[in-house]
């Protein structure tokens, strides 16, 4: 169906799906290309804000605030399109199309012990993202759960690169509860690569965990959160390249690659041509270049 044809709230309604499915670092691009087809800028401008929050919130967007990195997810979220960092004590709206902040507030938070180890734990984190990843973000939130207070560790890694037709995205979230001597932490590893060279590949990987923690101080506390996420984390790398390992050349053929029958015996392609009365020999160059090309393609 045209979209020509479309009411406007089913235009909004496809333009925010598609949006939304845009893979980690490709977001800008997909909204260029819809408003190639839509043609309507203040259409596009009001879905591009609603979705660009969506998107950053799905992806860990990172954000670099008076030197220290941010990292923008549904913990963050203040409402009216708003996120607050805690490092900063800022609130603001990110522009993701025009990657800039706007609306620019400052807020007080209360300093408590759990503040305090929010620090400490984001300390911790740091010393292990920096010797693990080449570009690697973290950030510790608070919240508070019906007078339960928690803490959420997000960590973020990726690379973006639309020249060689591959972009590839590493996060994981953490969250605890402050306890004073035992403590479950929930965590979750997803993994996406987006592929679009020949063909277009996604690949999403997911992992959740739960592990326990004794609490004996803060120090304690954050050294062992630290060592946890390592430990779980170097485990399900482990696992995944494992995976594809086995995943040989063969049987990637098969499974992305549709066989083409193999007869061992030459094809009279003029006796063909005599038969359908086509003698077209620029018709027949191509068929040939055609298959040798699938034929390359294939090995």
């Amino acid at each position: 169906m045209s979209l020509s044809v479309l009411s406007r709230k089913e235009k909004e309604k496809v333009i925010r799906r598609l949006l939304i499915q845009a893979p980690p670092g490709e977001f800008v691009n997909a909204f260029d290309d819809l408003c190639l087809l839509i043609r309507d800028e203040k259409l596009m401008h009001h879905q591009g804000e609603c979705a660009g929050h969506q998107h950053c919130q799905k992806y860990c967007v990172p954000l670099c605030i008076d030197g220290n990195p941010v990292l923008l997810s549904h913990h963050n979220v203040m409402g009216d399109f708003r996120f607050f960092d805690y490092q900063s004590k800022l609130s603001f709206r990110f522009d993701l199309l025009q990657n800039q902040l706007r609306d620019i507030q400052s807020h007080g938070i209360i300093r408590n012990e759990t503040e305090y180890l929010r620090s400490v734990v984001l300390c911790a984190l740091k010393l292990y993202v920096n010797d693990h990843y080449p570009n690697g973000n973290c950030n510790v939130l608070r919240k508070t759960v019906k007078t339960k207070e928690f803490l959420i560790a997000c960590i973020e890694d990726h690379s973006y690169d639309n020249g060689d037709c591959w972009n590839g995205l590493w996060k994981s979230k953490w969250i605890f509860q402050v306890n004073p001597f035992l403590t479950q932490v929930t965590g979750r590893i997803f993994v996406q690569a987006h592929f679009f060279r020949c063909v277009n590949l996604h690949v999403e990987i997911s992992k959740d965990l739960k592990e326990s923690l004794e609490v004996v101080n803060q120090a304690q506390l954050a050294l062992s959160f630290a060592r946890l996420v390592e430990e779980q984390e170097n485990k399900f790398q482990a696992s995944v390249l494992e995976e594809l390992q086995e995943l040989s050349n063969e049987a990637l053929r098969k499974i992305l690659r549709r066989d083409l029958p193999v007869t061992r015996t030459l094809i009279d392609w003029q006796r063909i041509l005599s038969d359908l009365n086509l003698v077209m020999y620029p018709k027949l160059g191509y068929v040939i270049y055609s298959r040798s090309v699938l034929c390359n393609w294939i090995i």
